[in-house]
């Protein structure tokens, strides 16, 4: 059984939705919040503690893990508190705000031999399952060229919460916030990022940070890859398209969830169509959204065979950030990796 403390109980909530589906493997010992009302309304019967102050669940010999659900502007300070203290991390997107940070944290990790887990929990879905099941199969070929739609809306009073929209707390706009999940699909599915082109704007809402965002990504394999971002569309949807050299992939349009509807799955050679199709229905059964991605978690902790989101996952989503924004302010075209004597190893902040 592994313990866990969850800190902040706003997209914390859905994190302990997924726990309690998973109590043979986890217990939430306590969650943290600075307003104790807002921890009640989720507590749903169970019997964690409420609890104020983090220093409290940090220094807890009884907790494993420290699962961070707080603004962007506090998730290095904490992770490294709670690595120097023997816990493991699950971080919230970003995992830190600069390639420096990120170091910083690889050290702390290493030093005190725990686990970083970035929250990426857009991996698991169904057809997600069924799209890395026929890549297993070697069915689908090499990636010839995918774009994204991160098409969203968000009004004035998203941004009520003074934190919102701007540098000092978001740390980022649209880019860091909302299309990071995508990016990592993108990569998860696609392979490293070599270049990146980008513009960003802001073109929605009177806040500090971009809300509109064109990009363009080339593959260390070739493929040549967009994304599409806005705050200001009519409705929230996520739209992904694949083209592999033998079928084409097509999500829904579901926006936080793209993994869970069902995808199209297109053979280029109509004759082919019936191998795909019999290879998705013998997909194995995969766990969706947070229950996937602590399924897998959980595994990684107890050392058995896993699919955990790694640092070095986490590491490469802060770089290719660093490389959007660095992009989009200079106009050039930007190399990956970026190594410590980057203009931005230090942070993207204006």
């Amino acid at each position: 059984m592994i313990n866990i403390a969850i800190i902040g109980a706003g997209i914390g909530r859905e994190h302990l939705a997924a726990l309690r589906k998973l109590s043979s493997k986890f217990r939430v010992v306590a969650v943290v919040d600075q307003n104790l009302e807002r921890i009640e309304e989720i507590r749903d019967g169970d019997t964690f503690a409420a609890v104020s102050d983090i220093k409290k669940v940090l220094t807890d010999p009884e907790i494993d893990v420290i699962d961070i659900c707080l603004p962007p502007h506090l998730h290095v300070s904490v992770t490294l508190d709670a690595l120097n203290l023997g816990k493991h991390v699950i971080c919230e997107k970003p995992l830190a705000t600069s390639l420096a940070d990120v170091d910083i944290i690889v050290d702390a990790a290493k030093r005190n031999r725990r686990h970083v887990f970035p929250v990426f929990q857009y991996r698991w879905g169904r057809s997600l399952a069924q799209l890395r099941h026929l890549v297993r199969l070697g069915l689908p070929g090499e990636v010839q060229t995918a774009s994204l739609e991160t098409h969203w809306s968000r009004a004035a009073n998203y941004y009520a919460i003074p934190w919102r929209g701007t540098w000092a707390g978001e740390r980022g706009g649209a880019v860091l916030g909302h299309a990071i999940h995508n990016h990592d699909l993108l990569t998860h599915i696609a392979g490293e990022v070599a270049a990146v082109s980008a513009m960003t704007t802001t073109r929605v809402n009177e806040i500090e940070t971009e809300d509109c965002a064109a990009i363009s990504f080339s593959m260390t394999s070739g493929a040549l890859c967009t994304s599409s971002i806005t705050l200001g569309a009519a409705v929230d949807e996520t739209r992904i398209r694949v083209v592999f050299e033998n079928l084409t992939a097509t999500s829904g349009k579901a926006p936080y969830a793209p993994g869970v509807p069902k995808w199209e799955f297109k053979a280029r050679v109509p004759e082919c169509q019936p191998k795909i199709d019999n290879a998705i229905s013998d997909t194995p059964f995969e766990a969706t959204g947070f229950q996937g991605f602590f399924n897998e978690v959980g595994k990684a902790i107890n050392g058995v065979p896993n699919c955990a989101v790694t640092l070095k996952e986490g590491a490469a989503s802060i770089a290719l950030v660093t490389a959007i924004y660095h992009a989009a302010r200079t106009g050039e075209r930007v190399m990956l990796p970026l190594l410590s004597d980057h203009m931005l190893y230090k942070g993207w902040m204006p």
